[in-house]
C-alpha cells in the first residue's frame, strides 16, 4: 500500500480533456482530490473543471502542450503556488496518426513523438523536480499493450509506447539506487472506447476503430487510480493485454505474422474516411469530447483479469487452500 494519502490528495493528469485523462479527472474528483487539468482544448478542460467541481473538489484549468517542455515546467510551479505539493503525477496525454509507414511523413513521426512520448518525459522531469527534494511521490505513466507489441498502421504511436517504457525503467532503476521513496509505475491499458479514433489524423480508407476486444474508459480510469495508491512497478488491464505482452515475449514471430494478417481491418470499421476530416494533431479540435468515444455499443465496463489482478493474493490463498485439501483427501483416500 502506497503511502501516499487519498484525502485531498493533489493530482496532476495531462491529456485530461479527454478520453481516458478525463475519466482520470472523473474518478480522482470522485474521491475528494485536487486535480491538475492539462491539455490544450479549452472547451474540454473548462467541462472538465465543471465535473470536478460539481464532485465537491477543486480544479485548476492549465491549457498546456505537453510537447512544450517550458510549458509543462510553468504548469506544475502553477499547481504548487495553487495547491501545494504534487502528490502524483499522470502521464496519459497523446496524438497518433492512422497510416501505412510508406505515407507517413517525418513531421508526423515528429509531432507523435514530441507529445506521446517526450510529453511523458518532460511531466516526469517537472515531477520530479519537486518530488525528489520531499523524497515522496508517485508519477504514473499510462501505456498500453502496444508498448510491447507494434502493430501495423501506427508505428509512430508504437514507438512511442515502446519508448515510454524504456524511459521509465531507466527512471525506475536510478529511484532504487538512490533509495528514494518516489515510485514511478506503469499501466498498460487494452483497446478502449476514447474519441481518439475520431479525431486522429487518418490517411486509412475506411474509419478508425480500436482493435476490439474495446474496453470502458472509466474502467481504465478505475486501474489508474488503483495504481496510483497500490505501487507495482507494472500493472495490466485486460486478459487481451496479458495475451499480448505473453505472447510477444514467447513467440514474437507468430505476432508479426497474425497482425499482418487481422491487423488492417481489425482497425477499420466499414465506413468510409473523409480523407479531408479535420484531425488534432497539431491544434485541438473545437469543442467537448468527453471521456467516450463512438463504440459504446462494443465496449466493456468490467474485466474479470483486472479483479482476480487486483486480489491476486485472494487468489493464491484460495488456490492453496483447495491444493492443500485436495492433498489432504488424497492421503484419507489412501
Amino acid at each position: 500500500m502506497s503511502s501516499l494519502s487519498r484525502h485531498r490528495a493533489i493530482v496532476v493528469v495531462t491529456g485530461a480533456s479527454a478520453g481516458v485523462g478525463r475519466a482520470v479527472v472523473r474518478r480522482f474528483a470522485k474521491h475528494g482530490a485536487r486535480v491538475a487539468l492539462l491539455a490544450r482544448g479549452r472547451a474540454g478542460l473548462e467541462a472538465a473543471r465543471a465535473e470536478v467541481e460539481q464532485a465537491g473538489s477543486e480544479a485548476l484549468v492549465l491549457p498546456t502542450d505537453v510537447a512544450d517542455a517550458a510549458a509543462v515546467e510553468a504548469a506544475a510551479a502553477a499547481v504548487e503556488e495553487r495547491f501545494g505539493p504534487i502528490d502524483i503525477w499522470i502521464n496519459n496525454a497523446m496524438v497518433s496518426v492512422f497510416s501505412p509507414v510508406k505515407q507517413m511523413t517525418a513531421e508526423d513521426y515528429r509531432r507523435v513523438t514530441e507529445v506521446t512520448y517526450l510529453g511523458y518525459v518532460y511531466g516526469t522531469l517537472a515531477a520530479l523536480k519537486r518530488m525528489v527534494p520531499r523524497d515522496r511521490g508517485m508519477i504514473v505513466q499510462v501505456g498500453s499493450a502496444l508498448s510491447y507489441r507494434g502493430i501495423p498502421l501506427q508505428s509512430a504511436y508504437c514507438a512511442a509506447k515502446h519508448a515510454i517504457e524504456g524511459f521509465s525503467e531507466s527512471v525506475r532503476t536510478e529511484l532504487i539506487h538512490d533509495r528514494s521513496q518516489i515510485r514511478i509505475t506503469l499501466v498498460h491499458l487494452p483497446a478502449v472506447n476514447t474519441p481518439q479514433h475520431t479525431w486522429s489524423k487518418s490517411r486509412m480508407p475506411r474509419k478508425a476503430q480500436p482493435v476490439p476486444p474495446i474496453f470502458q474508459p472509466e474502467l481504465a480510469a478505475e486501474a489508474i487510480y488503483h495504481a496510483a495508491y497500490h505501487y507495482r512497478r507494472e500493472w495490466t488491464l485486460a486478459m487481451i493485454t496479458d495475451l499480448v505482452l505473453a505472447g510477444n515475449a514467447l513467440a514474437p514471430g507468430v505476432g508479426d505474422w497474425y497482425m499482418a494478417r487481422t491487423g488492417y481491418e481489425s482497425q477499420m470499421t466499414d465506413e468510409p474516411e473523409d480523407p479531408d476530416r479535420p484531425h488534432n494533431l497539431w491544434n485541438p479540435l473545437p469543442g467537448d469530447y468527453g471521456a467516450h468515444g463512438r463504440f459504446r455499443a462494443k465496449a466493456r465496463s468490467w474485466s474479470v483479469q483486472w479483479w482476480l489482478t487486483r486480489h491476486r493474493w485472494a487468489v493464491w490463498l484460495v488456490a492453496a487452500l483447495l491444493v492443500g485439501l485436495g492433498i489432504m483427501a488424497w492421503n484419507m483416500i489412501d
